[in-house]
Parts: C-alpha cells; structure tokens; sequence
C-alpha cells in the first residue's frame, strides 16, 4: 500500500508541474519569441527593440513610467510609514476605523482613482470649480503626470501601509527598553532603533510600489491624456495598431523592473523573517496626549485622501447631470445604453471572480500541499515552487498578451477556451496565482510533521488525512486565498483587457470602454457596483471566519 501512495504521489507531482509549465511557462516563452518576429511573423532579431528605443515618442514612455513610480513610491511610502507608525505604535482615537479605511484603495479598480479625480479636479469637477461657485476653486492641471501620480499613491497606499505595518510589528520592545535605559532620546531611539528594525520593509515596500505602480494600466489610461507611458503603450500597439510584435517587446521591457524587484522582495523578506524571534516582546504603547493628537490629525488626513475620492464617485453615479442637475436618481444604473451594453459585463465579472475564487483556491491549496508536504521527486517539487511564485513578477498585461499568443495559436488543442470565460479565469488564476500559494505553503509549514507521519504508521492513505486534517486545520487561509482571488478578479483590467470578446465583457473593462466613450458617470456607478459588492463578499468572510474559530476553539474551554 505503502509503494502504491507513493507512486500516486509522484504522478501527482508530475502532473502539478506540469500544469504550471503549461499555464505559466509556455504562454510566457510564446510572448518572448513573439517579441524577436515582425509583424509577418518572421524573425527580426532585436528590431522591435531598437526601433523602440529610436523612436522619441515610444522611449519618453520608458522615463515617464520610471518617473512617475519613483515620484509615487517616494510619496506613498512615506504617508504609509507614519500611517502604520500611528496605529502601531501611537493611540490614536479611531485606530479601528484607520486600519480599514487604509484598505479600502483594494476594493477598487484602479481606473476608478483617475475617474474620481477628474471629478474632483477636472474641468467641471467639485473642488476646481470652487464647490460649483460657492467659494473659490482651486486649478491644477490634473490630465498627465499629476493626475497620474495622485491616483497611484491612493492605489499603492494600502501596500505599502501593510508591509510597514508588520515590519513595525516584529520590532522587539526590549530595544527600546535597552536603548532608553541608556540614556538614548525619543529621536535618538528612532534613528538607531525603529528605523534599522524596518529597513528590510522599506526596502521591500520601495521595490513592491515600484512595481505596482510600474505595471498599472488603469490610473494612466482615464487621467495620463497625452503623457504615456509603458503600460498605455502595449495597449495602443495591440489594440489600436494590432502590432502583437512590438507589444510583446514592450511587454519584456515592463517585466524587467518586475523581476528585479521581485528577486529583491524575496531576500528582503526572508532576511526581515529571521529578525523575529520567539523571545521577542510586543512593542507597549504608552497614551501620550500631545503625540497621539497629532498621529490622529494627520491618520484622518490621509483616510480622507482615500475616502473623498470614493465617495465622490458614489455621488456622481446618483446624480442626474454633473454638475448642473445635482438631484438624485439612478438612471446611471442603466448600462444598457452606454458602453456596457447592459448588466451583462457585471454579471460575468460575478461569474468570473467566483469561479477563479472556487477553482483557484483548490488548485492552490492542492499544488501548495504536494509540492510542500511531499518527500518525493525533490528537484521536481522545486521547479514546481519556482514556477508557482513565477507569476508575481509578471504584470497583468504581460499575463494577457502571453495568453493571446499561446492560446491563440492554431497547432495548440487547448486554443478551444479562448475568447470564452475559461481563459478569463485562468489568466486571473495565473496573474494572482503566487500570493495565494506562498500563503498556503506558509500555513503547512506550521502544522504539525506528526500528522503525516502517525497516519501514515497507521496505514491511513494521504488523501484521508488531507481531507480530514489538514483541510479542517488550513480553512482560515483557504478562505482567505479564496477572498483574495475574488476581490482581485473583480477589480483587475490589466490581465484580462485583451482576452474579453463581445460576449464576455467584464464590468472592469467596460469602465475602461465607458471612459474612452465619455460616459463618465456610468463608468461612476459600475466603479461603485464593484466596490460594494467587494465589500459585502470581505464583509461575509469577515463573520465567516469568526464563527470557523470559535467553532474550532471551543474545544479549548473548560467549564
């Protein structure tokens, strides 16, 4: 029986592997091959590359895309440094209301930022026309690297925000203690304590917001005008030129930061995990009035940097005409004479986001399972580790275009799902495949070795005890992978924007269509259908997961 488990296994592990290869490996070598042909599908060499680089109009967009993500990383991480120092390390009123607002950016399609902002600070918006007259407006010139700016510091805020929050979290009180003790000062311990102790998190969220910002799609296309930048331009190659060729090229030049900083991020985290030991004590906040006054001055500050902009779109989608009948109504809830065509882009992206949470979250769990609990075919389970952490260096556009031409291509039997939903939700699975898995292999390396090894003494088969043990034992990450694949799958645009037909439009994208078709507000009120029903879905997990652990720690009262 023995011999017989491990023969499963190792088919099992083959066939994981494999899978990996052929969604991750082979769409990713179809895209760079592509890159090196014409448009006549014959091998050019480097021509893509150097007509790229010797055409001015095409190569600003390289500087721009760098000096837009270095202005702002440098802004973003810095509010999200003395956010998270607030509500980590200060006692700050309203601390519960901070943690969520700082999330919220997460529940929106990053499009819906620029929308925001034009509504804002556009030609007819509510702050540049003075409240609509009542008091003097205020005038920036928000089409371009402004408007751009503005609307990725809210986008990459919230990670930043998370990653500074648990490098400030690990930080051993006694330092501290020993450092005052020492006669040190309040800025001297900041300088020699608090900033070392989160350098690695710097570091990691520099590179993290570098990238994000880097890749993103959304922001430059509703507010950038006529300031390009990589991503607008792999989407004005492919979709308004139909240049698959030089798309792809781009596509290799916005994944070069994307690997370096992932590289980076890696050996940052590892070396920022080895600083926590289980010795380590809790930082203790002290309630000083002056200190928290002003952490609660500047946290409501930057909350409301996040929640003016998404209020502000739930208001235009329930007015009539912005700005000159501001009396409610819903009539902007009508897609079906806009560029949506109906609600029919909403409900795929329901369809869509739910099947990539269900099968996602089961191909994860599985994959995570047999390449980390197995014992067999080692250099194997680590080729499969290597491809399945592959896809968090890869942006979303990249995902996409690899799709096309490996799905697209005529000699390939699996080329039956494209322009379907299924290659919607494997390209999501893909794109966000890396986080999810890295989560999971986490959470089994805390359980217990024992599990595994009294079953198997017991001649018990491995599927029995992971469908009995370690599932039960995992369900809290389970659910959360699954609430992270849905979320990110109704608000992504840059993974599925040229894998959508007619028939499998998605509400994501369709703003995107609504922008470019100038229907601003039912672009407003499809942004707002996103985010409530992303906050709703993280709402029911929320109660969900509080019921799993009373549930599973009731075994620990005594009465």
């Amino acid at each position: 029986m023995r011999d017989r488990e491990q023969w499963i296994r190792r088919v099992i592990i083959v066939s994981v592997v494999f899978i990996l290869m052929v969604i991750v490996l082979f769409p990713l070598c179809s895209l760079f091959s592509k890159a090196f042909l014409n448009r006549d599908g014959q091998f050019n060499g480097l021509d893509n590359f150097i007509h790229y680089f010797t055409t001015p109009a095409l190569s600003r967009s390289l500087t721009n895309t760098i000096y837009i993500s270095v202005v702002s990383t440098i802004i973003a991480g810095t509010l999200a440094f003395f956010y998270a120092f607030g509500i980590s390390r200060t006692a700050v009123w309203g601390k519960g209301f901070f943690k969520y607002a700082a999330l919220l950016p997460l529940f929106e399609p990053t499009i819906m930022h620029g929308i925001a902002l034009t509504y804002l600070f556009g030609n007819q918006g509510l702050i540049t026309t003075g409240f609509f007259g009542h008091i003097p407006g205020i005038n920036i010139h928000l089409y371009g690297p402004v408007g751009i700016i503005i609307s990725e510091v809210i986008y990459i805020f919230p990670q930043a925000y998370m990653i500074f929050l648990t490098a400030l979290s690990i930080t051993d009180f006694r330092l501290y203690e020993a450092a005052e003790s020492m006669g040190a000062g309040k800025l001297r311990r900041f300088f020699t304590v608090t900033v070392p102790s989160v350098k690695y998190g710097l570091i990691s969220a520099v590179f993290v917001c570098f990238t994000a910002s880097f890749t993103d799609f959304g922001a430059p296309q509703a507010v950038g005008g006529s300031f390009n930048v990589l991503a607008t331009d792999i989407y004005k190659q492919v979709i308004g030129q139909q240049n698959m060729s030089m798309g792809a090229a781009v596509g290799i030049l916005l994944t070069v930061p994307a690997v370096i900083a992932f590289v980076v991020n890696r050996i940052v985290d590892r070396k920022q995990r080895s600083m926590l030991s289980a010795k380590s004590t809790p930082y203790r906040v002290e309630k000083k009035r002056t200190r928290d006054i002003l952490f609660t001055v500047f946290s409501t500050v930057v909350a409301l940097g996040i929640l003016i902009p998404l209020v502000t779109m739930v208001y235009a989608s329930c007015v009539k005409v912005w700005p000159y009948d501001l009396s409610f109504g819903l009539k902007h809830y009508d897609f079906t004479r806009v560029a949506a065509g109906g609600l029919g882009p909403y409900v795929n992206s329901l369809k869509a986001a739910f099947f990539t949470a269900v099968i996602g979250t089961i191909v994860t769990f599985v994959f995570a399972y047999f390449i980390e609990k197995s014992r067999e075919l080692k250099l194997l389970r680590e080729a499969g580790y290597f491809l399945s952490i592959l896809p968090v260096a890869l942006p979303g556009m990249v995902v996409g275009l690899a799709y096309i031409f490996f799905f697209n291509n005529p000699g390939n039997p699996l080329g039956g799902i494209y322009g379907t939903l299924a290659i919607i939700v494997l390209a999501n699975i893909v794109h966000f495949y890396s986080v999810p898995f890295i989560t999971a292999t986490a959470s089994l390396k805390k359980l217990d070795k024992e599990f595994e090894l009294v079953s198997e003494s017991m001649r018990v088969p491995f599927y029995r005890t992971f469908l009995r043990v370690t599932v039960p034992l995992s369900l809290p990450v389970i659910l959360e992978n699954a609430i992270y694949y849905f979320v990110n799958a109704m608000v992504t645009v840059s993974a599925v924007i040229f894998l959508r037909s007619a028939d499998t439009n998605l509400a994501s994208v369709s703003i995107v269509n609504m922008d470019d078709a100038g229907d601003v507000a039912a672009a407003a009120a499809m942004s707002t259908l996103i985010v409530l029903t992303n906050i709703v879905v993280r709402s029911l997990y929320e109660l969900a997961v509080k019921r799993i652990r009373r549930q599973s720690e009731a075994w620990q009262v005594h009465k």
